[in-house]
């Protein structure tokens, strides 16, 4: 029942690796205390912020945000440098981590000291707790300057809104931050946090539901989400009230769109329920069983060769990336594939196809890192030729030429990995309507 794989999915995407990282959080308070307090202690000074401080993390979450408040004096000895004490600041602190960690990857600019383990990396903000429990923190860019944030209402809220719900307030942003990383768009975790509470105001007849009604409340989280004002300036966050910008032109709300049209009509024992909601969530949440193979799965024999990013790498979308193809054919005026599905014109065979990442220059800041690619065909034909395809491999390059053979909804998809995470991916169709004649 899908009572039940709810329950499984919300068991399969709980955050895993918690122990872990609470060692590393020790770590670095011990060294830090030691240097700063001259005291033995692996607790105090340090705070836990972000999606995990906050409890709405899920699994393989690559990020770690800790803030760790450092003693007045310090502020005064860098706010008094002739530049840049800010800088001067997150070098110091970097310095001291690394006699801790010396051989692994470590950098400070920008407003944090970014230090990179294997699975995941930790961004510690230096601060300075203020009377209103703000803290001040070094903003290294354009100069040097002091700014402020307030994470511990957010928390407090965050545990607030999870309590007056009966847990749900997290499974939603458990949900969301899934579906984020399923369809690969940015959306900031915060801003996942202050929407999914903003529902829950809103709508109080869903902060008690259980298991047995979540189809119900997770059409209409994406009915709320698509009626967002898309082209507002920002969102106040809970609990703290800072403003959330929106830096890309709030993207969330055509994904919401979409996905709400394709459960609206949706019932609990439709055949594709399951598939629809692995479509949306990806494949932690559970196949609904078949009893029988139709005519065709039994008579047809293939090599499954798919593979998904999610288990070659940790999936954590952190920026958009938009993919179109150049589609060229002898005696033909070049077209590109975005403008013929918008126009539902349909891809014929002996096409050529040079798909692209359309906006790679804005990933210039990341560098260095890995490009992949997946070529993925569906359908009937695919499965008699023996060429579902689908394996992901490196190429390092924005560009994938290939050649339109067969009927069939096929697809291709890019990522970009940065140290080993999946931090972007796009998704293009191709659908092919006419069978190539031998």
């Amino acid at each position: 029942m899908l009572k039940e794989d709810f329950q499984t999915f919300f068991s399969n995407i709980q955050l895993n690796n918690m122990e872990e990282m609470n060692i590393t959080i020790k770590e670095i308070t011990k060294k830090l205390n030691k240097y700063y307090y001259d005291i033995e202690n692996e607790e105090e000074h340090m705070y836990i912020v972000g999606s995990v401080g906050r409890g709405t993390a899920i699994k393989n979450t690559s990020d770690l945000d800790i803030l760790f408040d450092l003693p007045k004096e310090v502020y005064t000895k860098y706010e008094n440098y002739e530049s840049n004490g800010q800088s001067a600041l997150l070098q110091e602190v970097k310095n001291v981590l690394l006699e801790r960690y010396p051989n692994t990857k470590m950098k400070g600019d920008g407003q944090v000291v970014v230090i990179s383990f294997t699975k995941y990396k930790v961004e510690l903000v230096p601060g300075f707790k203020q009377t209103d429990d703000r803290f001040k923190y070094p903003n290294s860019n354009d100069g040097g300057s002091w700014k402020y944030t307030n994470p511990l209402p957010e928390i407090e809220e965050c545990k607030k809104s999870n309590n007056s719900t009966d847990g749900n307030f997290y499974n939603v942003c458990h949900i969301l931050r899934c579906w984020k990383n399923k369809k690969g768009f940015k959306f900031k975790g915060l801003l996942i946090d202050t929407l999914t509470n903003n529902f829950f105001t809103e709508n109080e007849e869903y902060k008690n539901v259980n298991y047995e009604n979540y189809l119900e409340l997770i059409k209409n989280i994406f009915k709320f989400l698509k009626n967002e004002d898309a082209t507002k300036s920002y969102w106040l966050a809970i609990g703290s009230n800072q403003q959330i910008y929106n830096d890309d032109n709030g993207k969330f709300v055509k994904k919401a769109e979409k996905a709400y049209n394709k459960l609206v009509n949706k019932k609990e024992n439709d055949d594709d329920i399951n598939d629809i909601l692995r479509g949306l969530f990806g494949r932690e949440f559970p196949k609904k069983q078949k009893e029988t193979k139709s005519l065709f799965e039994n008579s047809i024999q293939y090599n499954d060769t798919e593979q998904f990013i999610e288990d070659i790498n940790i999936v954590d979308i952190q920026y958009n990336l938009e993919l179109d193809c150049i589609v060229t054919q002898n005696g033909y005026r070049p077209a590109k594939l975005s403008e013929m599905l918008r126009e539902k014109v349909f891809l014929k065979p002996r096409k050529h196809l040079k798909f692209y990442i359309k906006n790679i220059n804005k990933f210039e800041n990341l560098k260095p890192f890995n490009i992949c690619w997946k070529v993925k065909n569906e359908g009937e034909v695919a499965k008699k030729r023996n060429m579902i395809r689908g394996q992901i491999y490196q190429t390092d390059r924005d560009t994938q030429e290939e050649h339109t053979d067969f009927r069939g909804d096929h697809y291709v998809e890019a990522y970009i990995i940065k140290d080993d995470i999946c931090v972007a991916k796009g998704r293009i169709d191709v659908p092919i309507r006419e069978i190539m004649e031998n």
